[in-house]
């Protein structure tokens, strides 16, 4: 996440025509490390989210109020104190430092005027909130740091306040090429490293982006560069500052298979396999990607014991069809057994009482074999011993077959499962998996529970020729589209022998183009255990040519006629290709 210096600068710029001269109405705190204050200006309404969480420290204007402790901290209680009705000066940032500085006028306890700052610091574990006053002497702050923790800086009443020295690093707004290059071109490691650890404010995907715009590979060593590739590189450098400077920003989210995996306040036009999404507010940006991304942390959190469930029975089964197959191997010398026991009956009267072994005729091959005997036991006994191992092994054989079979068709039924955990996005979606395996007896089941009604859809696409595309999250959906949903006209798509979602084109009689058919399969291919492959097997029929067999799992089908294609699991390739929300 690129929460970097550029994407605090585009904050800024947003932030101070919306909120200079505005004044604070309401301040609260509704976690320990988070501020929520409430601004009117211009005959509007500002809330501003400050947080300082070490893991996800933010900055935005929000639109969701959130709900205050009864009882305020000490913290929020003393911004109450000094900066109620407060008039909002400016909102400044230092350089390209990941430090806003809001300058706040107020009237104190006698009626005079005075300045206090109320400065963020977004700096992963070291974010902080810190409230100082005109002479830059600290009052409080949302967490305290003293000598124990850094030996840095204290940040304490009563200490003065300062950023915290990068002298090693350089101002990008005001470094020049002699600069940049003995800062940057003498480091001993890659560009891209020692771009972001030489410059204030770049963060690695900034980096990352800034080789790109000037074709150098990020691993190629900073020493090695010819004076060519360094002099490009200066002068993409010294475009992307002027834009800064020109607060000519393009905030966008890159996402792949439909993840949000990278957000900028530049053009990540290095993000070659993803696409972009862009927005004219940095804010809104940060609200939505920050809402998707906990959204999907959230779900992944909420299906861990569903995970647990899964991979325990997975990794057990996996064990028991590795013992299994090292069964049926042993079990390949019964058909030996048989025929030495047949060859004894044949050929007995040629054995002499006390031979070990004796050699005849395979009738069956027409060769020669030597059969080994107990000299102990008579010819009969020896032909018998060899009948017994031969039914014993033909037992084994088909009871291990029966036994393999069935536990092949339970991996495949949880792979399915955990493939759908994969693909969940709501909460609803987790309650239909989890009634999945309680109804195959994998949890159990809460006393005489009522059977649960789900409000879990399946994906909805529109092909780009305008084809209805449907696609199951889990094999309850699978089973409902394939056999409910779907005439026998229809098509019907699934990633080849591997665990996935059943993919329905509704046709309604009209006969399917060839990009609507390859959409279909990329969407089965993506959402399959194959999406990270680079191309996936996908079979696809009419729906009239699929079977249920009696007694299978749900989403199991049979099929004897239909085509194949093999396709890239990109569905982001498909322009045309929108999905629709029930």
């Amino acid at each position: 996440m690129a929460f970097d210096g550029i994407t605090i600068a585009n904050i800024v710029s947003e932030l101070t025509p919306l909120l200079t001269g505005g004044r604070i109405n309401k301040i609260a705190q509704p976690e320990s490390d988070e501020l929520l204050l409430t601004i009117k200006n211009n005959r509007e309404q500002y809330r501003l989210l400050m947080s300082a969480n070490a893991s996800l420290p933010l900055l935005y204007i929000t639109q969701t109020n959130k709900t205050s402790p009864l009882t305020a901290p000490n913290f929020c209680m003393l911004l109450r104190k000094h900066l109620n009705n407060g008039k909002i000066l400016s909102v400044r940032q230092a350089g390209l430092e990941r430090v806003v500085d809001f300058e706040i006028e107020h009237l104190n306890e006698m009626g005079d005027i005075c300045i206090k700052h109320l400065i963020i610091e977004l700096m992963g574990k070291h974010s902080n909130i810190i409230f100082v006053d005109d002479k830059r002497m600290i009052i409080d702050s949302i967490k305290h740091i003293s000598a124990q923790i850094s030996s840095v800086r204290e940040v304490l009443p009563g200490r003065d306040y300062f950023i915290p020295d990068t002298a090693e690093k350089l101002d990008p707004l005001t470094a020049g090429y002699t600069d940049f290059t003995a800062k940057v071109f003498e480091k001993p490691c890659n560009i891209h490293k020692a771009l972001y650890t030489s410059l204030t404010g770049f963060s690695p995907c900034i980096a990352a982006q800034l080789c790109h715009l000037a074709g150098i590979s990020c691993e190629t060593n900073a020493r090695d560069l010819t004076e060519n590739e360094k002099l490009h590189l200066y002068h993409m450098f010294s475009h992307l500052i002027e834009d800064i400077k020109n607060e000519s920003f393009t905030p966008n989210i890159v996402y792949k298979n439909n993840m949000p995996v990278e957000f900028a306040s530049i053009p990540l036009t290095n993000y070659t396999d993803g696409t972009a999404k862009h927005y004219d507010s940095v804010c809104t940006l940060l609200q939505d990607y920050y809402a998707e991304k906990n959204t999907l942390s959230r779900i992944h959190q909420k299906s861990a014991d569903l995970r647990k469930i899964v991979n325990t029975i997975l990794e057990r089964d996996r064990k028991k069809l590795e013992l299994l197959n090292k069964q049926l191997k042993d079990t390949k010398k019964r058909e030996n057994y048989k025929i030495y026991g047949e060859l004894i009956n044949a050929y007995g009267y040629e054995i002499k009482e006390g031979a070990k072994s004796f050699t005849a005729l395979n009738y069956y091959t027409n060769e020669e074999i030597t059969i080994p005997l107990d000299e102990t036991l008579s010819v009969r006994e020896n032909s018998v011993r060899y009948f017994e191992r031969y039914n014993k092994l033909k037992r084994t054989f088909e009871a291990t077959n029966k036994l393999l079979l069935e536990v092949s068709a339970e991996l495949a039924h949880l792979e399915s499962i955990a493939n759908a955990l994969d693909i969940a996005l709501y909460e609803e979606d987790l309650a239909q998996i989890k009634a999945e395996l309680t109804e195959s007896g994998y949890i159990k089941r809460k006393g005489t529970a009522k059977k649960e009604r789900f409000t879990s859809r399946p994906f909805h696409y529109i092909s780009s020729d305008g084809f209805h595309i449907y696609v199951g999250k889990n094999n309850f959906q699978n089973e409902e589209l394939s056999f409910q949903l779907a005439a026998g006209g229809d098509w019907w798509f699934h990633a080849k022998e591997i665990p996935g979602s059943h993919v329905i084109v509704k046709t309604n009689g009209k006969e399917l183009p060839d990009r609507t058919f390859e959409e279909a399969a990329a969407l089965a291919a993506h959402y399959s255990k194959g999406r990270a492959q680079e191309k996936v097997e996908v079979d696809y029929t009419l729906r009239k040519h699929l079977k249920k067999p009696n007694a299978a799992k749900p989403g199991f089908v049979i099929y004897h006629t239909n085509y194949s294609m093999v396709i890239s699991p990109d569905i982001e390739r498909f322009e045309g290709l929108k999905p629709v929300t029930d």
